[in-house]
């Protein structure tokens, strides 16, 4: 057991892009040089440690499963807060034989205390994990995108398993087929967001909950990058390789970036906070850590 912020991440072992259900994935460049690219994963994996290690982190690592690649990608598996996970059900049949061995895993985590319990959604409602319902603790509420994976439904099962306001931001392109791909809030209030990513009715929601002063557009640039899939924690943000413009207006927000080559991932259409799971969220008020 630990008392630092604890994050639990999928060793790459299994790792490679051999189907496509998303616009970025590529197999093609992939399968070029698999050898190569299984070796760039690794590096990349190992970066990605290091930079969570030294934002302040407990890391977590569990084995995936043979034929199931994505396993990589564990913000995908369940939503967890106050020592409860719910796991996800995925829409796509690639990925529902990751299932099974995800529940093995927070089973197993479970049994050695790092969470109360585990849960499951009805089958057919589908919810692919914190990369559709991500905690916003300044704000004290869920954001839950649906659409492209995760069903409109899925966000009240949400708010009626944890007891939790979970505000639905309706998704409008495929590039952005999980919320945390165009979505970010960030430890001092900031929404980090890519705004084409959304509905018309979800930008109004967002607008409404989040005021200008506090928000963070992000730009086509900074979504090919990968920049708005990014691990927070107080005033560290660990992310790909970024863009001047966001290195800069992080930088002036006080924030501290931990830039690593996600690049393997990226072909397969994930970045920092899709290859990670945040395994102690409570729902008790966060302080400010960020300087103003």
């Amino acid at each position: 057991m630990t008392d630092r912020p604890t994050i639990l991440l999928i060793a790459p072992t299994f790792y490679d892009v051999s189907y496509s259900i998303n616009p970025w994935m590529d197999p093609a460049a992939w399968a070029r040089d698999p050898r190569g690219m299984h070796r760039q994963a690794r590096a990349s994996f190992d970066a990605l440690h290091a930079a969570l290690t030294a934002a302040g982190f407990a890391v977590e690592v569990a084995e995936g499963a043979p034929g199931q690649p994505d396993m990589v990608f564990p913000a995908n598996a369940a939503v967890v807060l106050d020592g409860k996970a719910v796991l996800a059900r995925f829409r796509y049949p690639q990925r529902r034989g990751e299932e099974a061995p995800f529940a093995a895993i927070f089973e197993a985590l479970r049994a050695r205390g790092l969470l109360d319990s585990v849960t499951t959604l009805r089958e057919g409602c589908y919810q692919e994990g914190a990369g559709d319902c991500i905690w916003d603790a300044q704000r004290g509420h869920f954001w839950a995108g649906f659409g492209p994976r995760s069903s409109r439904e899925a966000a009240d099962a949400m708010a009626a398993q944890f007891g939790q306001e979970v505000v639905a931001l309706e998704l409008a392109t495929e590039q952005s087929y999980h919320l945390d791909v165009c979505f970010c809030p960030l430890a001092g209030g900031e929404v980090l967001y890519y705004p084409p990513a959304f509905s018309a009715a979800a930008l109004r929601l967002l607008h409404a909950r989040v005021p200008a002063a506090l928000r963070i557009e992000a730009t086509e640039e900074d979504l090919r990058h990968f920049s708005v899939n990014a691990v927070n924690l107080d005033d560290q943000v660990v992310m790909t390789r970024t863009t001047a413009h966001l290195r800069g207006e992080l930088g002036r927000r006080g924030y501290r970036l931990h830039e690593v080559d996600l690049s393997p991932y990226m072909l397969s259409g994930g970045g920092a906070y899709c290859m990670t799971l945040r395994l102690d969220r409570t729902s008790t008020p966060a302080r400010r850590a960020v300087a103003a």
